[in-house]
């Protein structure tokens, strides 16, 4: 949105999204403040995730998982701090990246040729991350991440159903009802910007975008893991840290 009474520290706005929140309103050095700090709960959840996933000594494809959840939340921070072209990139290039991560994983145990998939999607990546750092995609990139995310709907589906666990089931659904919800908080946030500007209170939708899909990454991480932990026979359930929020914890066998 316009700018508020504060000059800019980073100067003009150069990125091509900008959401429906004043830039500048509390600091000269923070842009879009609420959609910037509305990423420290993404960035705590997945490093809870991810001292988990090391301490239990999951494979290392989790802990990859989590670090791409925390540097996709950095890379928001920058983005809407300082709405500028390059720092957008560190936005939307590690959300192509984190989908690429997840459809490995989702697909890898089933995937006979174990090089040609982690092969491909590497080199996907980095295509795209070196043609979107010269070519702006506008609805596109939006376009394309939709796709990528729906590709990964048959396979968590096939997982949810062939999930006896109760409390893993419940994972499966906080998955998908953070990111309905996140969703609706992002379209009202882009489709009634100009009526929400004259509300006495803004309720910050695409802020609330941030936190609910960082609750949205951890629920299907966790879910993830329990499903991969079955797999590998390592007795999965679900506990709860200071009973509240859920986690995975295992029992190896011995030998492994």
């Amino acid at each position: 949105m316009a700018e508020g009474g504060i000059s800019s520290f980073w100067g003009p706005v150069t990125s091509t999204n900008e959401c429906c929140e004043k830039n500048y309103a509390y600091s000269s050095y923070i842009a879009e403040f609420y959609n910037t700090l509305s990423n420290i709960p993404c960035i705590l959840l997945a490093l809870i995730g991810l001292i988990n996933a090391l301490r239990q000594r999951f494979e290392k494809r989790f802990s990859v998982l989590h670090i791409s959840n925390m540097i996709l939340a950095i890379g928001s921070m920058i983005f809407h701090a300082t709405l500028q072209r390059v720092q957008q990139q560190s936005d939307e290039t590690p959300m192509v990246w984190e989908m690429l991560l997840y459809m490995y994983i989702l697909h890898s145990p089933d995937w006979h040729y174990r090089s040609t998939m982690p092969t491909f999607l590497f080199l996907y990546g980095a295509v795209f991350a070196a043609v979107h750092s010269v070519v702006h995609f506008g609805i596109g990139f939006k376009v394309h991440y939709v796709i990528l995310c729906l590709l990964c709907i048959p396979r968590m589906y096939k997982y949810y159903i062939y999930t006896q666990d109760a409390s893993a089931k419940l994972l499966a659904k906080m998955y998908v009802a953070t990111l309905l919800i996140g969703s609706l908080c992002w379209l009202f946030d882009r489709i009634f910007c100009k009526e929400i500007s004259n509300w006495p209170v803004n309720p910050q939708g695409h802020a609330l975008w941030h936190v609910f899909m960082g609750f949205n990454s951890y629920f299907a991480n966790t879910f993830l893991m329990f499903c991969r932990a079955q797999q590998r026979g390592w007795s999965p359930k679900v506990v709860r840290l200071m009973g509240v929020l859920p986690y995975v914890k295992i029992e190896k066998p011995k030998a492994q």
